[in-house]
């Protein structure tokens, strides 16, 4: 199996390459950070018997995409899964954030996502199912003031993988959406979950475990995974309660939160 994942030098896509190569499948690696993408290569390549295939692109810049797509056509690679990995997210109050950050978010979580995503399918293995993962948020599930361009984006994520999954049934394509709740995947995103106390510790998810499930998942052909009974429960009270409501209780929590760590943090990958 040849597996395709973005973000791969972040703590998510780190995991789910190390699960892929553990499984023995061979990786396409894509990261804006070339150093850390050439050392997964290296350790992957060590530790398992897998191709493992990294080239450094920023999924913003359609050059920089269509540079890596010559070098997937240059050895005509065909791939049987595709794991949309890379994210973003500014933290802070909307009119505080620096308005190219708002777009940057947008940019990389959903316009990047469309682009690779296209690009990719019209690379798939000629007359074999296809699955995609799509990394949205618990977010996704609700409003929330103080990351609302980042929660808007997530959700934007949701809504598109389900009807693509209705879409592509026909050409044998199975979509996936992860919606976890906080996961360690940087220092800035540790810092986040320390200060949500309680509600950041009981939402937060262990990287390998979501990485192993979201896989077996996928392949079963299933449509959403929320890591945690918890989150899944907290997912449900919000299609039952009123979203003005959750808009207000979400900002006390996170205002309180965010005024913990925020001056000393700029931004965090990833997070909820």
């Amino acid at each position: 199996m040849n597996v395709m994942i973005t973000g791969a030098a972040g703590g998510l896509g780190r995991a789910f390459a190390t699960e892929c190569g553990n499984r023995g499948y061979n990786l396409f690696l894509t990261d804006i950070n070339e150093d850390g993408l050439l050392s997964l290569k290296r350790g992957l390549e060590r530790q398992f018997d897998v191709t493992v295939t990294a080239k450094a692109c920023d999924l913003t810049d359609a050059e920089s995409v269509d540079e890596m797509l010559a070098v997937i056509d240059r050895y005509d690679i065909r791939f049987d899964m595709l794991l949309n990995v890379a994210g973003l997210d500014f933290e802070g109050e909307f009119l505080e954030r620096d308005r190219e950050k708002l777009v940057k978010i947008v940019l990389l979580n959903n316009a990047a996502t469309l682009r690779i995503t296209h690009a990719i399918m019209k690379r798939r293995r000629p007359g074999k199912p296809f699955t995609i993962v799509f990394v949205s948020s618990l977010a996704s599930m609700f409003p929330m003031p103080l990351k609302a361009t980042y929660a808007a984006s997530k959700r934007f994520l949701v809504d598109l993988a389900t009807s693509l999954r209705q879409e592509l049934k026909r050409e044998d394509v199975n979509i996936l959406t992860l919606c976890p709740g906080g996961m360690v995947t940087t220092q800035e995103t540790l810092l986040s979950i320390k200060a949500q106390g309680f509600w950041g510790n009981v939402t937060t998810n262990p990287l390998e475990a979501v990485a192993r499930k979201t896989i077996d998942l996928a392949l079963s052909g299933k449509s959403l995974y929320i890591p945690g009974k918890f989150n899944r429960m907290i997912s449900l009270l919000g299609k039952i309660i009123p979203r003005p409501w959750i808009a207000a209780v979400v900002y006390r929590r996170w205002n309180n939160a965010q005024r913990k760590w925020l001056k000393n943090s700029v931004s965090s990958y990833n997070t909820f």
